[in-house]
């Protein structure tokens, strides 16, 4: 018997597949771990619920499914609440605690359904056209508010059954208004629908005054994504319809309004009175009543996203990238300093507060550690686990991640991640992947390194890379006068920033300075364009939807702003200054063989700027290759495709780095 259960156990451990999942990394691998992108705790600190994210990629699916767990918190056990193939997500509960809404496709279009906690059948309670994009109980738990954006008119449908369907671009906005919906059926058995706002303006986000009385929101004047980094205010509606009347109405960005429990503040984030189009979301105060508006004191990033009121309305509570983590605090309303609850390394994000703002519900996730849902007394920070939706997932070996700081070249302190490779030995040199990432205000975080991205990090890592993740100037989480440093200076300051990483980690004896390669998505694929036009260091370089040619890139992006505000001025006011910071006008000093990697349906980061360095390298007579993701805007939104990615860029590398010829990228699967 022994022997047999010993040939038994060796059958199992080498049974094929299983060994390989267990044991390596790969895309595949990487696409098991879900992720947890929202959470809500009930008024009354007794349920959890949490959406759980899966990619679907078996046989001609690709796909991502959402759907709700709830948690009991004080017996310990978790449910899944929503099934079917079709996505429920956006969870919150009622105020007495009995009801839980959210929003689903299950109709096709995007609606609030509505199930009892203790278990039952679900409900759909609207039907909109267009369907639902967000939703607020009311204080009473007795109505819903929402936001729908306007259908077609009849004569629109008309026009485009007719093939009569032209029409004037940045015209005939379709406009998203407040709704709110009574939970109350009338003499007909229905649920009566009443339209709040009405007008030329685009409402973004909104929340309840706590006797129900009034709606404040925020709105910009058309739905365009620029517009949102220029121009929202703040309004008030009463909640049984009736006139808007302005609350904050000044330049630049005043958004996401919270109502204090005591009804007598408003918290939003705000430019501060004047357009931040690089970026700033500082916390400020006004009077529901009206009056001016008192700036809190600054949170480390001045970065802030809001999460709510405490209870006694003293605090505001807020979410923030410090560094290289992220972190809770409270800011009190009396403006001294903030405060942290959160504490430690790693990512604490999706946070939820009950009623009393005793608890605390949220993510987190550490680079070893996959993400789940936690809770914890506010007072007294200590995390307990609620969730269990990646337990069982054996990870294969990792590569450590290190985190590092060095000096630029002009003495700014700069800070990054360090993968080692797995397997690392010290005394031993491997080749390197400068990874820079987006933006420019984006960040590497200690998020979990296994999980799948357009950087399928530990998978390099498996294959004996290590991997600088560096923040450079311009990252978030550093403050300010950090995010605003690269103006008018891409791909110098910031360039020195990165090369300056790399010397650190050759320096260190991890990386042999022959055998170096980068990569970058959006603003990190322009840094990769531009660090080989300025060095010849780099072996390979694999370019995602980035920017080539800024000229072309300002009058095509949808977001023109933007890029302007880290330029200085418009292009026609200043053409040097944007030939200067472009690659395409410096293509002639690329000698490195460049892959490009675009979406063929970006808007953010036009197609054709993957298209003008492609084009360019292969007259130029690089080595280049261009990976066309079909169906793909800015980022890949199917499984399958993100994958690849990785894929192709290994392929590339090993090819340029190593000599060596990988099996073709899994096309098809």
């Amino acid at each position: 018997m022994r022997r047999l259960y010993r040939i038994l156990m060796l059958l199992l451990l080498w049974t094929p597949g299983a060994w390989a999942q267990e044991r390596s990394w790969s895309p595949e691998f990487s696409l098991r771990f879900r992720t947890i992108p929202d959470v809500a705790l009930s008024s009354d600190g007794r349920w959890v619920a949490y959406v759980v994210r899966e990619a679907l990629t078996e046989g001609e699916k690709s796909e991502y499914l959402s759907h709700i767990w709830v948690a009991s918190v004080e017996e310990g056990w978790h449910l899944q609440y929503t099934r079917g193939d079709k996505s429920c997500f956006a969870p919150a509960f009622s105020p007495d605690g009995q009801w839980l809404a959210f929003l689903s496709t299950r109709s096709g279009k995007q609606q609030i359904w509505m199930l009892r906690v203790r278990g039952g059948e679900a409900e759909m309670l609207t039907d909109m056209e267009t369907g639902v994009t967000a939703f607020r109980w009311s204080p009473d738990g007795k109505r819903i508010a929402f936001l729908a954006t306007d259908p077609e008119t009849a004569e629109e449908r008309q026009r485009k059954r007719e093939k009569r369907d032209a029409y004037v671009l940045d015209t005939d906005f379709r406009y998203q208004h407040l709704y709110v919906l009574s939970l109350e059926p009338d003499s007909r058995g229905k649920r009566p629908v009443k339209r709040l706002t009405r007008g030329a303006f685009h409402v973004v986000s909104f929340d309840w005054t706590p006797d129900g009385s009034r709606i404040v929101f925020a709105h910009q004047p058309d739905p365009r994504v620029n517009t949102g980094f220029l121009e929202v205010d703040l309004s008030w509606v009463p909640a049984d319809s009736g006139a808007t009347r302005p609350l904050v109405h000044r330049p630049g960005v005043d958004t996401n309004p919270r109502v204090s429990p005591d009804g007598r503040w408003v918290a939003f984030t705000s430019h501060g009175g004047r357009p931040e189009r690089i970026g700033l979301a500082d916390v400020w105060i006004v009077p529901l009543e009206g009056g001016s508006p008192r700036k809190l004191a600054d949170t480390p990033d001045r970065n802030a996203s809001l999460v709510g009121w405490s209870a006694d309305s003293r605090y505001v509570f807020v979410e923030e990238n410090v560094r290289v983590d992220r972190h809770l605090l409270r800011l009190p309303l009396d403006g001294g300093a903030p405060e942290f609850i959160t504490q430690g390394a790693g990512v604490y994000a999706q946070s939820a507060l009950d009623g009393q703002t005793r608890l605390v519900a949220f993510t987190y996730e550490n680079p070893e550690t996959p993400v789940e849902v936690y809770i914890s007394s506010l007072e007294n920070f200590r995390m307990r686990p609620l969730s269990r939706i990646n337990a069982d997932i054996s990870l294969p070996p990792m590569g450590r991640t290190e985190l590092i700081q060095w000096r630029s070249r002009d003495g700014l302190q700069i800070e990054g991640l360090l993968i080692y490779p797995v397997g690392y030995q010290p005394g031993r040199r491997y080749p390197l992947i400068l990874n820079v990432h987006g933006g420019p205000a984006g960040v590497f975080s200690r998020s979990f390194t296994g999980r799948a991205g357009i950087y399928m990090l530990q998978y390099f890592a498996s294959h004996g890379y290590a991997l600088l993740l560096p923040n450079p100037r311009g990252s978030t989480g550093y403050g300010k006068d950090f995010r605003y440093a690269n103006v008018r200076d891409w791909g110098f300051g910031d360039f020195e920033d990165l090369m300056s990483g790399v010397d650190e980690v050759i320096r260190r004896g991890i990386a042999h300075p022959d055998s170096l390669a980068i990569m970058g998505w959006s603003y990190g694929g322009y840094m990769t364009a531009f660090a080989v036009t300025r060095t010849q260091r780099f072996k390979a370089a694999s370019m995602g939807a980035g920017l080539s040619n800024l000229i072309s890139m300002v009058t095509t992006t949808d977001i023109p702003d933007y890029l302007v505000a880290h330029m200085g001025a418009e292009f026609w006011e200043d053409y040097r200054t944007y030939e200067r910071h472009s690659a395409i006008y410096q293509i002639r000093n690329v000698r490195t063989p460049t892959q490009v990697i675009h979406g063929e349906n970006d808007r953010r980061v036009p197609f054709t700027q993957g298209v003008e360095m492609y084009v360019a390298l292969r007259r130029r007579g690089v080595p280049t290759e261009m990976v066309v993701l079909p169906r793909t805007p800015h980022g890949p939104t199917e499984p399958k495709l993100l994958a690849q990615v990785s894929e192709y860029i290994l392929r590339w590398f090993e090819r340029h780095l190593r000599g060596r010829t990988l099996p073709p990228a899994s096309e098809g699967q």
